[in-house]
């Protein structure tokens, strides 16, 4: 039976009942990640969320022994079609340099939290 390894959210934060990743082999499965800051505030802008997301989503890269290089495939959930180039252009230099992960981008009717803007989840490649 293959080991699962998982990564809760940060101390303090509260979450609903998931990990934040699970680790299975070489590939570390990473949920939504929302923009909450350290303290589980969610900032009004859609720039402050994103740099967020990105900041939860190296912790957990770190966490498994990964990097944002590492990332194969990422989906990105968005309440608003306006966002869609701002969220390009974050993403181009949060994600980058080229090749970038494969990518998904959805624009949803709502997240779980009405002020949530974006979500990201990934997997990710990890050696060892």
């Amino acid at each position: 039976m293959t080991e699962i390894k998982h990564f809760p959210p940060p101390p303090g934060l509260k979450a609903p009942p998931l990990s934040f990743g699970a680790r299975v082999g070489d590939l570390l499965f990473i949920s939504g990640i929302p923009g909450f800051d350290a303290n589980g505030g969610l900032p009004d802008g859609f720039e402050a969320q994103f740099a967020n997301v990105v900041t939860n989503l190296k912790r957990v890269l770190s966490e498994a022994g990964a990097t944002m290089r590492d990332l194969v495939k990422v989906n990105v959930l968005l309440t608003r079609a306006s966002d869609v180039a701002t969220m390009n252009a974050l993403y181009a230099g949060a994600f980058g340099p080229p090749p970038y992960p494969a990518r998904t981008t959805c624009v949803v009717v709502a997240l779980p939290n009405p002020q949530m803007l974006i979500e990201i989840e990934g997997v990710a490649a990890v050696k060892g």
